[in-house]
């Protein structure tokens, strides 16, 4: 059975040109929100023929590509090599433009626990911990993250069948449970760094992130 969603509606809407420092550009409709119920700043990217893909799928045809993606300041604006989440981001905004689809931006720094506390989770890995172990050493949860306000904005824009662009099985049940229908899941691809190894096999360990790295099998 579906949790009740709390209803949320569109506060704006503006067409903005992306380009990313490989060259890469597109356009894109990016939508604010009334009433997403943690209050934050969310945001959702159209990308491609994105309407066209929505209208698709409520009619019983294919479902637009979806990516609910974690603000992640050291990697999305900084290039990090921590963590995969940069390149990740880059990789979705070009297959949903693609394929047509949205892109969700979460406020949910440090799998939720925000970019201080992310930094103090660092050392601590830099110490011997993994990323899960140290959220938990800080007194935090593993991943603190809630995906009800990605419901919010996924029902706000029509788009309540979809095909989820994620490794994380978390997200795909918590969508579910919110009563988005998640027709399938659409691994990423693998972007693997001599300094994010370590972070993404603890992802596959901890978590049962569908990664194929070649040192974990």
């Amino acid at each position: 059975m579906s949790e009740a969603l709390p209803v949320a509606t569109i506060r704006t809407q503006v067409t903005v040109p992306l380009r990313f420092p490989d060259g890469y550009a597109t356009t894109a409709r990016v939508f604010s929100f009334h009433g997403l119920v943690d209050g934050r700043e969310h945001l959702a990217f159209g990308l491609g023929d994105w309407s066209v893909a929505v209208d698709r799928a409520a009619a019983g045809g294919s479902p637009p590509l979806v990516r609910p993606h974690s603000e992640c300041l050291t990697g999305d604006v900084f290039g990090s090599q921590r963590c995969d989440c940069g390149p990740q981001l880059r990789e979705a905004v070009e297959r949903i433009a693609a394929a047509g689809g949205l892109l969700l931006y979460l406020r949910q720094e440090g799998r939720g626990i925000g970019l201080y506390a992310k930094l103090d989770a660092y050392a601590l890995q830099d110490a011997g911990l993994d990323t899960y172990e140290a959220n938990l050493a800080l007194g935090r949860g593993a991943d603190e993250r809630d995906y009800t306000v990605a419901a919010q904005m996924l029902a706000a824009l029509g788009a309540e069948r979809v095909a989820l662009l994620s490794n994380n099985p978390d997200k795909a049940d918590q969508l579910r449970r919110l009563g988005i229908e998640v027709a399938e899941r659409v691994p990423t691809g693998l972007h693997l760094s001599d300094a994010n190894a370590g972070y993404l096999a603890a992802k596959v360990d901890r978590a049962a992130h569908t990664i194929d790295l070649p040192f974990v099998r």
